[in-house]
């Protein structure tokens, strides 16, 4: 099955923006990575950019999960990228 590298940015104030959603959220990541879809997801060290690595059929898969994602719905992911990612090693 095909893997996905998603790139996005976090908005400003990230921290308390995102506090309402943070543990539906991380809810719906463990239930991603429980599925097997999710491979891995993270923040980088400033919290600028979110970087996550997903086994999906499509794009258009990984993009649903994006977009149903509380951080996406609510403004704490302002923007993404999404691209396959041919696992090398």
């Amino acid at each position: 099955m095909p893997k996905y590298v998603m790139w996005g940015s976090y908005c400003e104030d990230v921290l308390e923006k995102r506090a309402p959603y943070r543990q539906v959220h991380l809810d719906g990541l463990a239930k991603q990575k429980e599925s097997g879809v999710l491979i891995t997801i993270g923040p980088t060290q400033d919290l600028t950019k979110v970087f996550g690595i997903y086994e999906a059929p499509d794009q258009d898969t990984v993009r649903q999960l994006v977009e149903n994602d509380p951080y996406w719905k609510n403004g704490v992911w302002t923007e993404y990228t999404i691209k396959e990612w041919i696992q090398a090693f």
